[in-house]
C-alpha cells in the first residue's frame, strides 16, 4: 500500500472526498487482498471491503496518528473480514471455469491456468483455517506483516500472534501429510 500523506488523510477525515478518493485509490487493492484472504470468496471480499471503506470514511476524523494508516486499515479489514467470515457459514470459491473469458489465447490461459492453480492451491489451505488464524497468516505470510504489527493490527497480545501462527502451520502440515498420504 502506498504511503499516504498525513494532509491528505486530515482533509479526508474532515470530508474532503477528493482527499477520500485519494485514500481509496491508495488503499483499495490492499483492502481487498487482506479481505480476500481472509473470508476466501472474491464476492464476500468485495462486500468486506465496502463495509471496510465506509469504517474508514466514518472512523477517520477518530484517526490519531499513534500508529501508521496502513497498521489502522489492517486493523479494520482484518477485524470486519474476521467478523464476515464467522457470521457467514458459506464457504464459496469461484468456479475454475470462471476466471477465464471466451477466446483467450492459448499462452496467457497457460499462464494463467499456473496463477489460478497456485490461487485455488492457497485458497484451499486458508479454507482449513479458522478465520483468527486465517488472519494471522495472511497478514504475516502474504502481507508480511511482523508479530508486533499483526497484534497491533488485531488489537491481540503477540503471543496469541504466535500461538495463531503456531496452531495454523501445525494444521497446514498436517493437510499436507494428508494430501501427500493419499496420493500415494
Amino acid at each position: 500500500m502506498e504511503d499516504i500523506a498525513k494532509d491528505i488523510l486530515i482533509r479526508a477525515s474532515q470530508g474532503d472526498m477528493r482527499a477520500f478518493e485519494v485514500v481509496y485509490k491508495a488503499s483499495s487493492s490492499f483492502v481487498y487482498n487482506v479481505a480476500l484472504r481472509v473470508v476466501n470468496n472474491r464476492e464476500d471480499a468485495l462486500e468486506v471491503s465496502q463495509e471496510v471503506f465506509l469504517i474508514i470514511h466514518h472512523k477517520l476524523k477518530t484517526f490519531r496518528f499513534e500508529s501508521s494508516f496502513k497498521t489502522w486499515a489492517y486493523r479494520i479489514t482484518a477485524n470486519t473480514a474476521i467478523n464476515f467470515a464467522k457470521k457467514s457459514s458459506r464457504a464459496k470459491t469461484v468456479p475454475f471455469e470462471e476466471s477465464f473469458g471466451e477466446g483467450a489465447v492459448l499462452n496467457e490461459a497457460h499462464t494463467q491456468m499456473d496463477q489460478e492453480q497456485q490461487n485455488q492451491i492457497v485458497e484451499k489451505l486458508l479454507g482449513e483455517l479458522n478465520p483468527d488464524q486465517r488472519a494471522c497468516v495472511v497478514l504475516r505470510d502474504i502481507q508480511g506483516l511482523s508479530y508486533e504489527e499483526i497484534a497491533q493490527a488485531l488489537n491481540i497480545n503477540i503471543n496469541t500472534v504466535r500461538s495463531r501462527l503456531k496452531r495454523s502451520r501445525e494444521k497446514l502440515l498436517s493437510v499436507r501429510r494428508q494430501v501427500d498420504y493419499e496420493k500415494v
